[in-house]
């Protein structure tokens, strides 16, 4: 026997607004739950996006190389040659958006006043600028000009900490290649700010022949940094430098050098799947209830139709079809106030209260909101999947109901 679809379709609309009050509760549940998956999924791929974001750039480049113990022991006795021809081909390449060779080694720093240890990251600036250096984030003065530029660009925090100010000189000290004592006298000639505190505090730029100057290595340098187009697959690109360096040379990917971003961007797919499962299972209670008291309601009159000759698979087409229009009803509303509240914080939200933890999970003081559509896609498929499932057992016991029963009830 083929169900009449268009009147059993017809006939569940109306059986779903005999209630109106119920069903408009049960529309609100939805609806808000379906905010709460798409709104809260949003901020949590903001805030991871902005952690990975954060560490590539801490790092920086998708792609580092260096010798093999340089991790180890970040001296300059750990140094690689510039980059050859071969190298240099592949850097010119499609696959990368920027690259830039750096001289870094822990250093102290020295004011008339005070001192601290930073890492001294010798650099030229036009690299580090395609790198992802911001000449935004300079508040006083400039950035360095070149890479034989004298003087040297400190953070806004390690400025406060050394008491001294913009156009003062200060003392870089390090170890060179024999491990004595090198120095020199720099004029900070720029202060920068950063999202994270920690890096004004710790890093500071010189010009990177300055300091392969300073420490006596010639032309070598620490690290060659790349810059790839996709953050998210950068092993293609790491294994195309692999194959250009030699054996004793470690070409390793953000994924190898920062592993807990790594594993947080590898677990928020799942995380995100069960989010979505848990928000609905506290809505399934509310769905199976509403279809439950439906169904109770009209006994006498399933009873009646299958009297007439209604197949328990057309009821069970009936209420789940009911299930299906309340369920869509639910989800439209709910996309269009989850669309409709994230839009207006795309140009983020100021979390500056809670600055300091947001910085201990390596995340900046501002959240921005990241809407992918199959994050979308996948909160209205849960909700469809699940609320299906949900609604077999109120279905199952309407087609239950022998006829005789049911119409005996009063």
């Amino acid at each position: 026997m083929q169900i009449p679809v268009k009147a059993m379709s017809k006939l569940a609309w109306r059986n779903l607004w005999r209630n109106y009050r119920r069903t408009l509760i049960m529309l609100l549940a939805i609806a808000v739950g379906a905010w709460a998956m798409i709104f809260m999924t949003s901020l949590l791929r903001g805030m991871v996006d902005d952690m990975v974001k954060q560490g590539i750039r801490a790092l920086p480049g998708h792609v580092q190389v260096h010798t093999a113990a340089y991790r180890d022991d970040p001296s300059v006795n750990h140094g690689l040659p510039a980059p050859d021809e071969a190298l240099l081909e592949v850097l010119g390449g499609e696959q990368v958006q920027a690259w830039t060779s750096r001289l870094k080694v822990p250093a102290m720093i020295s004011s008339e006043y005070e001192n601290r240890g930073v890492l001294l990251l010798g650099v030229d600036p036009a690299g580090e600028t395609e790198l992802g250096f911001d000449d935004g984030d300079i508040v006083e003065g400039r950035f360095l000009e070149g890479a034989d530029d004298p003087g040297i660009v400190i953070g806004r925090k390690l400025l406060q900490r050394l008491e001294t100010r913009l156009g003062k000189r200060v003392v870089v000290m390090s170890q060179d290649p024999d491990n004595a004592v090198a120095d020199r006298g720099f004029k900070v000639v720029g202060v920068f700010q950063a999202e994270l505190e920690s890096r004004e505090e710790s890093i500071v730029y010189a010009g990177r022949e300055v300091i392969q100057r300073m420490l006596g290595v010639g032309s070598d340098i620490s690290e060659v940094a790349v810059l790839g187009r996709d953050y998210k697959l950068p092993e293609p690109l790491a294994a195309s430098i692999r194959a250009t360096v030699p054996a004793d040379v470690e070409v390793l990917s953000w994924l190898k050098l920062d592993p807990y971003l790594a594993t947080m961007m590898a677990v928020m797919n799942g995380f995100v799947l069960v989010w979505m499962v848990v928000i609905f299972l506290a809505l399934s209670f509310g769905l199976v209830n509403t279809l439950m008291m439906a169904v109770f309601e009209r006994v006498r009159e399933i009873g009646l139709m299958r009297a007439l000759g209604m197949r328990p698979a057309a009821i069970v087409y009936q209420i789940l079809v009911e299930s299906l229009m309340l369920l869509a009803l639910g989800l439209l509303f709910g996309n269009l106030l989850a669309i409709g509240s994230i839009i207006p914080l795309q140009d983020g939200i100021d979390l500056s209260a809670v600055s300091e933890g947001m910085e201990m999970m390596g995340a900046s003081s501002v959240l921005y909101p990241v809407l992918l559509w199959p994050d979308l896609v996948l909160a209205n498929a849960v909700v469809i999947v699940l609320g299906i499932i949900t609604s077999l057992l109120p279905a199952w016991r309407a087609a239950q109901y022998r006829p005789v029963e049911a119409l005996g009830r009063s």
